[in-house]
């Protein structure tokens, strides 16, 4: 398939700004691929189509505060710095983008904070708007790391046109998560409510835990028509024994097996076995799934609306089917379902 096959009219009052009251009370759409039809609920519905032995799987990494604003030292100048990953613990060797980058060079330093205790060098730059930072602080590395979320702020989606607010750093995380190393948040999740969970785990139904680390790249535009050359960045992923034999034992008992989110599905299908079953991992994956694809392990997913073009949608359609997706996205945009981080979830069984 093609880039242009996955394009499609978004109106702009489709894009949620902000998440529902209560998290499982968002629109839920309902894709029965047997059946090919098209159901809508809530999300808290979602218990009616799970039952005792079924499992999700559910991406537990944790979006930390990874946009900060420094001064550029001489000028002044006021500087987004994002932080994208940890290259070196001792060295506080981090991978950054900075914006305005035409004005931060090798060798610049940037000051953070009112008492300015937090320093950051340039040593490197890597894209057009990458660069690699030597952060300087006197202290512990636990120190440290305490003031860079003193100092950081949730990094909202770039479509979000308004200012960060004190209740997007709890509601801009799922309730499950807990292994810090994302910048942004493995959206699907955000829909379960503690309740909710409760509500399953009294049904029977289990819970696998993996953590995939959600960097940028995720969201880096496709480019090409050819999308057998689109290049996806690297991710951490980390799959316990625990969670595989979770996950396995619900596929020998032919129960359902349901990836939360598209992150849970790349994390999952990057560490398959030859006989379909799914293998204890810890490294990372750029993995790239679109139509056709054959999926090893998850029979169920859980996905919110995506962009038009995104690598997102391209997973869906190629666990949906093409047809199916695109006559479900055309309902959404009749039925006004809201799109992105904040917005409504489907439910393809």
């Amino acid at each position: 398939m093609k880039l242009s096959h996955f394009n499609f009219e978004l109106p702009d009052e489709l894009l949620a700004e902000h998440p529902a009251e209560h998290r499982d009370e968002s629109r839920l759409m309902v894709l029965n691929r047997a059946e090919q039809t098209i159901e809508h609920k809530q999300f808290k519905d979602i218990i009616d189509y799970f039952d005792e032995g079924d499992v999700m799987i559910m991406n537990d990494t944790k979006v930390f505060p990874a946009r900060l604003f420094g001064n550029k030292e001489k000028t002044g100048a006021r500087i987004e710095v994002f932080l994208l990953r940890e290259l070196n613990q001792d060295q506080r060797l981090w991978d950054v983008l900075v914006d305005p980058a035409r004005k931060i060079r090798i060798g610049n330093k940037l000051y953070f904070g009112d008492d300015e205790t937090l320093v950051a060098e340039v040593i490197d730059n890597t894209t057009s708007r990458g660069r690699t930072l030597r952060f300087l602080y006197d202290g512990s590395y636990a120190d440290f790391r305490t003031k860079l979320t003193q100092l950081g702020e949730t990094p909202l989606p770039k479509y979000i046109n308004r200012e960060v607010e004190p209740e997007d750093e709890e509601r801009y995380q799922t309730i499950y998560a807990k292994n810090e190393g994302a910048v942004a948040a493995p959206t699907a999740g955000l829909h379960f409510s503690k309740h909710l969970l409760k509500r399953l785990e009294i049904k029977g139904v289990k819970t696998a835990e993996v953590t995939l680390h959600v960097g940028l790249g995720t969201f880096n535009p496709v480019e090409v028509e050819d999308l057998s050359k689109h290049k996806m960045d690297s991710e951490e992923i980390i799959i316990k024994q625990t969670a595989a034999d979770t996950v396995n034992e619900a596929i020998e008992n032919k129960k359902r097996v349901c990836a939360v989110g598209t992150t849970s599905m790349r994390t999952i299908e990057s560490s398959v076995s030859s006989n379909g079953r799914l293998n204890e991992f810890e490294g990372w994956t750029n993995k790239f799934i679109f139509p056709p694809y054959d999926f090893s392990i998850a029979n169920c997913m859980i996905t919110n609306f995506h962009t038009p073009k995104s690598t997102l949608l391209m997973m869906t359609s190629a666990f949906a089917g093409h047809d199916f997706i695109k006559r479900a996205y055309e309902e959404a945009v009749k039925e006004k379902y809201k799109f992105y981080s904040y917005g409504d979830a489907m439910l393809i069984i």
